[in-house]
């Protein structure tokens, strides 16, 4: 269905806006990596560190102006890797020029800011991703097939539990870091930085939500932003979630851990350190190892320029993107 579609495009000439750590190896090397993809500009408001990256990187042109680089001719898409305060600006501003747009998680800083960016999309006639991008990783695609196979039969519980010890004065005091528990910044603490990918996960194993609420806190009053949040979810096919998140733990009580009961076995498995997958079933415990990926987005970064150049379907939707901020509110009581 998608190959019957015209498009003028027949490659996807990307310019980043935000070219820090992230871009550097999870995401930046990737869109050159990619068939029918190449990375033309990067932009960054400190005119030096954007024109180093661009030499290091091998990459044409180096902007220190959104502007400029959202009205460069020769790009046709945006990656958007800013912290969350200026995606909603920038994806607006770049669907408005024309652009298609790739943007990081959280999609915003609010679901309202998140409905914004999805509502500017279908004004602008515009494609937008949200990267989400453990939706494409093989260890993921894995859980989701084993899943469909109804391997542990009907999933019933899906409960995830996250705990990090908290921030040091020294990480606090690094700009890196710092804004990342700034709300004016990032909408939330390190639950909105981390989270994200974990919710999102739960969208894509079980679909439609149908009732959610939460608590959240600060326990250790380090920052503004809240270092306890617990949400619960009911989706609409009756699986039932529950999630804590806790950055002020002992180092000692450290976890990422996410497990799915269902009627004949289990599932578990970690979401940041994607090595090791453990099914429980048939009083049978078997496990799996993944390999590192050396750029962890560049299978999203792959359907993406599939989307993009209607050669497949959009692998993270602007409502599916909104519905994470949703969640996330919800937990935070926002």
């Amino acid at each position: 269905m998608f190959k019957t579609e015209q498009s003028f495009m027949k490659k996807i000439n990307w310019g980043i806006i935000g070219c820090g750590d992230v871009t550097e190896l999870k995401s930046g090397p990737a869109f050159n990596k990619v068939s029918n993809s190449s990375l033309v500009a990067v932009m960054r408001r400190n005119a030096a560190k954007a024109e180093d990256y661009a030499k290091r990187h091998a990459v044409p042109r180096w902007y220190s102006n959104a502007e400029q680089l959202i009205n460069d001719p020769e790009i046709n898409a945006v990656y958007i890797a800013t912290p969350p305060s200026s995606h909603e600006e920038y994806a607006i501003a770049a669907m408005h020029a024309g652009k298609h747009v790739y943007v990081e998680k959280p999609m915003a800083t609010s679901y309202a800011g998140a409905l914004k960016i999805a509502a500017a999309a279908k004004s602008a006639n515009s494609k937008i991703v949200v990267a989400h991008y453990r939706r494409q990783q093989p260890f993921f695609l894995k859980i989701k097939q084993l899943l469909a196979d109804k391997v542990i039969g009907e999933p019933l519980l899906a409960a995830i539990r996250f705990a990090k010890a908290a921030l040091t004065e020294t990480e606090l005091a690094d700009p890196k870091m710092a804004w990342r528990v700034d709300p004016a910044i990032a909408g939330g603490g390190l639950f909105h930085d981390l989270a994200p990918h974990q919710l999102d996960l739960m969208i894509y194993f079980f679909g439609a939500v149908q009732k959610v609420n939460g608590i959240a806190t600060s326990q250790g009053s380090n920052y503004d932003a809240d270092d306890l949040v617990a949400g619960n979810i009911l989706f609409s096919n009756k699986v039932a979630f529950s999630g804590t998140w806790c950055f002020n733990a002992a180092a000692e009580a450290a976890a990422d851990i996410c497990e799915i009961t269902g009627t004949k076995g289990k599932l578990s498995f970690p979401v940041f350190d994607t090595s090791v997958l453990t099914l429980l079933t048939n009083g049978e415990t078997v496990t799996e190892q993944f390999d590192a990926l050396p750029h962890v987005q560049q299978p999203m970064i792959a359907a993406t320029v599939n989307y993009f150049l209607n050669e497949g379907p959009n692998p993270c939707r602007a409502d599916e993107g909104a519905e994470v901020m949703r969640l996330m509110d919800a937990f935070a009581e926002k």
